[in-house]
C-alpha cells in the first residue's frame, strides 16, 4: 500500500507542523540578529536582547505574568522542572505530588530523597485521573514546603483543580509548582488567580516553537538556588551569580534563534485564543473517543466522554500489542501516534497499564476533523484484520 501524507497525531510530545511565521522569525534572527544578546553595547547584541524580551513580555501576557524578568527560560521544561525542584528543596522538605506525574517531576524529587533525604507523597488519582483533595490535604505537614503537580496528565488528558490546589498550598505555607508540559497554550493559565509560584512550560508543544525551548516562572517570592553558574554578561566582577532576575538563572549564550520562533508562537495562540485552541482539540477528542469506543476491545484511558480533558485520547485493544498498533498506523495508514510508557509509569499505575502500556493518538493546532476520520477509519481496517 502506498503510503500517504503523514497525519501527525504526537503533538503531547512536540506540535508539528509549526506556523509559517516561527520559522520566518527564526531565520530573521539568525540572519541579522543572532549575537549574543546581553553581551554587548554594539546594535546587534541590543537587538537580540529585544527579542529576548519581547518573548517574555509575550509569555507574560499569555500566563498573567505581572513582571516579565520573571520569567527564565530554559531548554525544555525539563529543565525547567529541575531548576524549580532542585533550586527549592533543602534536606527534611515534604513534598506532595500526585500519581500521574511524568519522569521529569518524579526523578528529581527520587534523587533528593535518595541524596539529601527529602520526602516524598504521592497522592492518588482515580482511573478517569481526579484528584482526591481529602488526601491532600491530609498529607499536609509542618514540613511540607513544596505542593507540585502536573496540570495535564500526559497518558490520561486528565487536568488538575489548580485553584483548589494552589490555594491549599498557600494556607499551610507551601510553594506551589506546576508542570504545564500539556496544556501552555492550549489551556488557560493565570498564575496570580490559579495561586502558581512556578510554572515550568515547553517551547515546542502547545506554544507552537522549536524544540529546545522552555522556561519557567518564577514567582517574586520564591527565591531559587541557581543550578547553572557561569557567565551572564551582568555583575561580572562579583564571584556569585548575579541576584537580577532573569540572569541570576540563565548563565551562558541564550538560544536567541530559538526563542525567536517560540515568541512567534506564543504570538500564533495570542492571536487564536487560548480558549478556542482548547475547544478546537476538545471536540476532536470528543470525537475519537467516540469512534473508538464503538470498536470492539478497545478501552479509553482518561476522562469519561464529555468531561474536560487536554487534546488526547490514550488506548488499548483487548489482544494487541500497543506497539503493533501504532506500528500499522504509521507503515500502513502514514499516521504518526505514539505507543508505550510515555514517560510517566506513574500514570500507568494509575490506569492499570503497567504490563504493556497504551496507544496515544495527540491533535493539535492545526489538525482537522478530516483527519481525525482518517484515523478512525484506520483503526477499523486495523481491528478487522
Amino acid at each position: 500500500m502506498e503510503k500517504q501524507a503523514v497525519i501527525y497525531f504526537d503533538h503531547a510530545a512536540t506540535s508539528w507542523p509549526k506556523p509559517p511565521e516561527v520559522g520566518e522569525a527564526m531565520m530573521k534572527v539568525l540572519n541579522g540578529q543572532a549575537a549574543s544578546a546581553g553581551r554587548g553595547s554594539h546594535n546587534m547584541a541590543l537587538q537580540a536582547g529585544r527579542v529576548m524580551y519581547n518573548a517574555r513580555r509575550s509569555l507574560a501576557t499569555l500566563f498573567h505574568i505581572a513582571n516579565p524578568n520573571d520569567i527564565v527560560f530554559t531548554s525544555n521544561t525539563t529543565a525547567a522542572l529541575n531548576l524549580a525542584i532542585k533550586g527549592w528543596l533543602k534536606p527534611g522538605d515534604h513534598v506532595i505530588a500526585t500519581m500521574v506525574e511524568h519522569n521529569s517531576v518524579r526523578r528529581p524529587l527520587e534523587y533528593l530523597k535518595r541524596t539529601i533525604g527529602i520526602q516524598v507523597d504521592y497522592v492518588a488519582v482515580n482511573d478517569s485521573g481526579q484528584l482526591d483533595m481529602e488526601a491532600v490535604r491530609n498529607s499536609i505537614r509542618s514540613e511540607t514546603t513544596l505542593v507540585v503537580c502536573s496540570h495535564s496528565s500526559n497518558l490520561l488528558g486528565s487536568i488538575m483543580p489548580l485553584d483548589e490546589l494552589g490555594r491549599l498550598a498557600r494556607e499551610h505555607g507551601a510553594v506551589f509548582l506546576v508542570d504545564a508540559a500539556q496544556t501552555a497554550g492550549t489551556y488557560p493559565i493565570d498564575v496570580a488567580e490559579m495561586g502558581i509560584d512556578m510554572l515550568a512550560f515547553p517551547g515546542h508543544k502547545g506554544l507552537l516553537g522549536p524544540q529546545g525551548t522552555g522556561g519557567l516562572y518564577i514567582s517574586p517570592q520564591v527565591e531559587l538556588e541557581p543550578q547553572l553558574h557561569g557567565g551572564t554578561g551582568s555583575q561580572s566582577e562579583e564571584l556569585e551569580q548575579p541576584t537580577v532576575r532573569p540572569d541570576r538563572y540563565e548563565a551562558g549564550t541564550a538560544n536567541t534563534v530559538g526563542i525567536a520562533g517560540l515568541a512567534a508562537g506564543v504570538n500564533v495562540v495570542l492571536k487564536y485564543g487560548v480558549e478556542q485552541v482548547y475547544e478546537h482539540q476538545w471536540k476532536l477528542v470528543q470525537t475519537m473517543m467516540e469512534e473508538l469506543s464503538k470498536m470492539p476491545g478497545v478501552s479509553l484511558i482518561g476522562p469519561k466522554l464529555g468531561e474536560a480533558r487536554t487534546g488526547l485520547v490514550s488506548y488499548n485493544v483487548a489482544g494487541r500489542d500497543a506497539a503493533e498498533i501504532a506500528f500499522r498506523l504509521d507503515r500502513e495508514y502514514g499516521i504518526a501516534v505514539r505507543a508505550g510508557y510515555h514517560c510517566t509509569p506513574l500514570g500507568h499505575m494509575t490506569a492499570g497499564t503497567t504490563e504493556g502500556g497504551a496507544v496515544r493518538a495527540s491533535v493539535g493546532f492545526g489538525t482537522t476533523e478530516k483527519e481525525v476520520e482518517s484515523f478512525v477509519l484506520a483503526m477499523r481496517k486495523i481491528l478487522a484484520q
